[in-house]
């Protein structure tokens, strides 16, 4: 059964630091996209960043310089280092896995407040 684990949100303040993860089980084989989204109150889920299995990275503009994505692909584990956190970053931030098909995570909160 696949399942895409995320953790590493919460409340942080702005200027502040988040690391979020995501644990993917119950592929056969690598999973060749990774990637995180997010989707704040009353918008549509965008696209913040994403990794592929050999290391090609792609931003979303708005995090540009602020965020990195990464992967170990050994444990089929992607991270997102958020960095200089902004109140317009406050979402929910959902994982997702390319294979054949799309498998999201649950998402994981994280407010940007003071």
């Amino acid at each position: 059964q696949v399942r895409l684990v995320e953790s590493g949100g919460g409340l942080v303040q702005p200027g502040g630091s988040l690391r979020l993860s995501c644990a993917a089980s119950g592929f056969i084989g690598s999973i060749n996209f990774m990637a995180w989204y997010r989707q704040a109150p009353g918008k549509q889920r965008e696209l913040v960043a994403s990794i592929i299995r050999f290391g090609s990275t792609n931003y979303a503009d708005s995090v540009k310089g602020r965020f990195t994505i990464s992967r170990e692909n050994a444990r089929n584990t992607v991270y997102l280092q958020m960095n200089s956190l902004k109140p317009e970053d406050t979402a929910v931030y959902y994982c997702k896995a390319t294979q054949t098909e799309n498998y999201w995570g649950q998402g994981t909160q994280v407010t940007v407040s003071s």
